[in-house]
């Protein structure tokens, strides 16, 4: 037998070799982060000048900087206005919206915390996130590097503790790859289609899209409609948020439309370009199917996205599918093109992530529906588009719930648009997600105002689309309680668990989340009970109902106990 002696030098040394791993971890950590996030290398732009530029403010809520202008407008909306160098577009942006600059970043980072309240996981994360974006600015074209500093002085200082202003600004671009690639079994089901020649009631191309992207209320409450003239390139709009310079969904003077759509991906092991920043490439210097072709192909990315491109002059749309090693281009040979979260072009269709896409996520559902909904009138208008993307029910008109992803709607989109690229035109989306006005901008008129001195209406309101009427039933009452008390279910507060049942009682989530509620109360038996109705509903995806049917398990086994 080992005597005393021996045992306590094992023991030592085992300490030893304990406390010499937690340094050489705790090391690596600070290592990591003073080489990643506490060193700054923001780009040097030539000119400066436009630093001592001041806002006005003529009007309250309407603010001017030389040609440039911000508004809020009667809708709810922000509109932006911005011209010039790369610097200077970003400094006047972020002098213009510096409030809502400071706000977007206190929603995104109230969501993390809400999301992750371990402040020491929130720390961990913060490490993680600067070392898979070590190589971000190196994939990051330098006018675009010049735009997000210059934004990047009007963010608030308080956060100088995640990162420098430049940094945060910067990485923030990448959010939503990064979200993306590491919850690739619960990507947000984003919908787009068109219709053009003989589908459209007037020959024109029409795209419509939800840009179904949730952060919280608050964040997707302050949509910005930006219009860009850039010194270079062609001049666009974007709906786009406070600090963000990126492109989800928009359109330019000739006519080019962008939207994106998440597609399966594996998890990267460092950043490349953002998906957002290739589409807005596309929009600033591409005015053709070939042109924004070529743009994607020179950009590597780090997740799979697919980008619908409408394009005036070719007069139809295609999808450009990318991942980051293969590029297809799916053109429907038709005049109609849908797109969900999966791919349908020749080279990925048959891809192992675009299988397992297929067969366990909502994106063959609502592709399916989309279809169904198009083929019940050939001749689609831009109301027509607006109530497809307003659609909250299941195939065949079944009710699946207020919320199911499998639905088109699915009432957690940042905003929808509709795009028609021939005639310059667009509408975007006001509060709460698709169900308030859409707003309709003409593209010719909005450009040509520029200097814009006097605050006033920019819209083409002879042109706008009314609120859907959903809004005033007691289906949308049962729909802002249902959500109502999954929030206080989030912060920890006390709810009355039929209650969400008897709101949205079609809903599987509704009976999920019910049943989470009482298992936590140790009530084992209800809990069972909701599992098991939830499994008669229609649930989204695969993982979902494999994750009930777990918790259904754990509850047998604990009344067996």
């Amino acid at each position: 037998m080992p005597d005393k002696k021996s045992t306590f030098l094992r023991k030592l040394v085992k300490g030893i070799l304990y406390v010499f791993s937690g340094l050489l971890a705790l090391f690596l950590i600070l290592a990591i982060y003073l080489y990643c996030v506490a060193i700054d290398y923001p780009p040097k732009p030539k000119d400066r000048s436009s630093e001592q530029l001041q806002r006005s403010e003529p009007s309250p809520r309407f603010y001017t900087l030389k040609n440039n202008w911000f508004r809020k407008s009667k809708s709810g909306l922000y509109e932006l206005y911005v011209e010039g160098e790369p610097y200077e577009r970003g400094v006047i942006n972020g002098k213009l919206t510096k409030e809502l600059v400071v706000r977007q970043e206190d929603y995104f980072t109230d969501q993390i915390a809400k999301m992750i309240p371990s402040s020491f996981y929130r720390s961990f994360l913060k490490y993680f996130v600067a070392w898979f974006d070590r190589k971000l600015d190196k994939n990051v074209t330098e006018e675009d590097k010049e735009e997000i500093y210059g934004i990047s002085e009007s963010a608030a200082a308080k956060y100088q503790y995640i990162g420098s202003n430049y940094q945060r600004i910067l990485n923030y671009h990448a959010a939503h790859d990064i979200g993306h690639a590491l919850q690739g079994m619960a990507l947000v089901g984003c919908t787009s289609f068109g219709t053009w020649d003989a589908r459209s009631a007037d020959s024109t191309m029409i795209i419509g899209r939800n840009m179904d992207f949730y952060v919280n209320d608050d964040f997707a409450r302050e949509k910005i409609v930006a219009f860009y003239n850039p010194a270079q390139g062609h001049k666009f709009m974007t709906v786009t948020w406070g600090g963000f310079i990126g492109a989800v969904s928009g359109m330019n003077e000739k006519g080019l439309s962008v939207t994106i759509n998440a597609a399966k991906s594996t998890v990267p092991t460092s950043a490349a370009t953002p998906v957002s920043l290739v589409a807005r490439e596309i929009l600033q210097y591409a005015e053709n199917i070939k042109e924004a072709i070529a743009i994607a192909k020179k950009r590597k990315m780090f997740v799979s996205e697919s980008f619908l491109i409408g394009s005036a002059e070719d007069k139809k749309a295609i999808i450009i599918e990318k991942t980051p090693d293969t590029l297809d281009v799916y053109d429907p040979n038709s005049n109609f093109i849908v797109c969900a979260n999966h791919y349908q072009g020749n080279l990925l269709v048959k891809s192992k992530g675009n299988t397992e896409q297929l067969n366990n996520s909502a994106s063959l559902y609502r592709y399916n529906h989309l279809m169904d909904l198009l083929s019940h009138d050939d001749k689609n208008t831009v109301q027509k588009t607006v109530d497809i993307l307003r659609n909250s029910k299941g195939q065949n008109n079944t009710d699946i719930g207020l919320g199911n992803e499998k639905a088109i709607n699915q009432f957690i989109s940042h905003h929808a648009i509709v795009f028609e690229p021939e005639k310059l035109k667009v509408w975007v989306s006001t509060s709460p997600w698709q169900l308030g006005k859409f707003v309709c901008y003409d593209l010719k008129k909005v450009f040509a105002l520029r200097g814009m001195k006097k605050d006033q209406e920019i819209c083409d309101s002879t042109l706008n689309i009314a609120p859907d009427t959903f809004l005033n039933t007691p289906a949308y009452k049962n729909l802002v309680a249902y959500r109502s008390m999954l929030h206080r279910i989030s912060d920890g507060k006390k709810i009355n668990p039929d209650s969400l049942i008897l709101v949205n009682p079609q809903y599987y989530n509704a009976y999920a989340s019910a049943g989470d509620y009482v298992f936590k109360e140790k009530q084992y038996g209800k809990a069972r009970n909701y599992y098991q109705i939830a499994l008669t509903k229609v649930i989204a995806t695969k993982e979902e109902e494999a994750s009930i049917r777990k918790k259904l398990v754990n509850c047998n086994k604990k009344l067996s106990d």
